[in-house]
């Protein structure tokens, strides 16, 4: 006699039942992954702002081509070609020429060489002076930071203009006398926002402590204040380089910056302007074009730079 099989029953489980399970599962694979840095986490964030990218995108082919684009045209910044005068865009001349028969191509790079070294010098001398000067301000506090904070003030109120213009009658007009004009006052920003971050942080735990174990000054500075105070220096550090381009193109534009016969976006723009009116347009198109698109970049990675490098907004 044959035995009837038993029939088995099979209990499907929801899915959902599991949901816990895989929850705690990715808990757990998240607290045995590395953990990104401040500043991984800080290039992370910065990434996925696209306005912040565009603009950096565009400084760097800015600066590849301020590098290159001078040696890799044809033509010379300075040779006059008198047959070749107020020449409109074409293919020989992709900017056309300016009165002199100049490639306005070549001038504008040639331009943006000496306005992005005119930035970042600036930048950095206001750098090096208001970190060392703001740093020293806030960490030794009480009558050296009131004197201190008195001479900014002093130095915040000298007409800037005026500062020029007796640098201009003492040094020459040229290159090194904006640079100088520039960092003669310019580093007051950079003092101040680096002696606010010091004061704030001079009075944690672990600054206490290097004191305690008798740290000197200079290396509770170094190793410990200045580390915590890159994020606002960076950006402001990104607002300091457009400010500097922009006062060169300025004060060459009005005759105080770079002489004839080398370019800059100013002098191209102030040759420009009093043609326009004659149909040559390209002659203050060019270099208006790109002080906008340079200071638009500038200010939007700078606005990118400050969001992702706020602590606060770190999760």
């Amino acid at each position: 006699m044959a035995i009837p099989k038993r029939e088995e029953k099979v209990t499907t489980v929801p899915d959902e039942w599991f949901a816990p399970l895989d929850k705690s599962k990715n808990e757990r694979e998240a607290v045995v992954r590395p953990s990104l840095s401040y500043w991984q986490d800080a290039w992370k964030r910065l990434v996925k702002n696209k306005l912040a990218m565009l603009g950096l995108s565009f400084l760097v082919a800015l600066i590849v081509m301020a590098i290159l684009g001078p040696i890799l045209s044809p033509h010379n910044v300075t040779k006059q070609i008198l047959a070749d005068q107020n020449l409109p865009p074409s293919a020989g001349h992709w900017f056309g020429t300016d009165d002199m028969g100049r490639d306005v191509f070549t001038r504008t790079w040639y331009g943006a060489r000496i306005s992005l070294f005119v930035g970042f010098m600036a930048a950095l001398i206001d750098f090096v002076i208001g970190i060392l000067y703001g740093g020293i301000s806030g960490y030794k506090g009480g009558k050296t930071d009131n004197v201190m904070m008195r001479i900014v003030e002093i130095l915040y109120g000298l007409p800037y203009l005026l500062v020029v213009i007796l640098l201009m009658v003492v040094m020459g007009p040229g290159l090194l006398t904006i640079i100088v004009a520039l960092t003669v006052t310019g580093w007051i920003g950079m003092a101040r926002i680096v002696r606010g971050q010091v004061l704030q942080i001079k009075n944690y735990e672990f600054v206490l402590a290097s004191k305690t174990f008798g740290t000197k000054t200079g290396r509770i500075i170094r190793k410990n204040l200045l580390p915590n105070t890159m994020g606002p220096i960076i950006v402001q550090m990104t607002l300091t380089v457009p400010s500097a381009i922009f006062a060169e193109a300025f004060l060459s534009f009005l005759g105080l910056g770079i002489q004839a016969p080398y370019a800059s976006w100013g002098v191209m723009a102030n040759d420009g302007l009093s043609t326009i009116l004659s149909g040559h347009w390209w002659r203050l198109f060019f270099p208006a074009l790109f002080i906008s698109l340079t200071m638009f970049s500038f200010n939007v990675l700078g606005d990118g730079l400050q969001d992702a490098l706020d602590p606060k907004l770190r999760r």
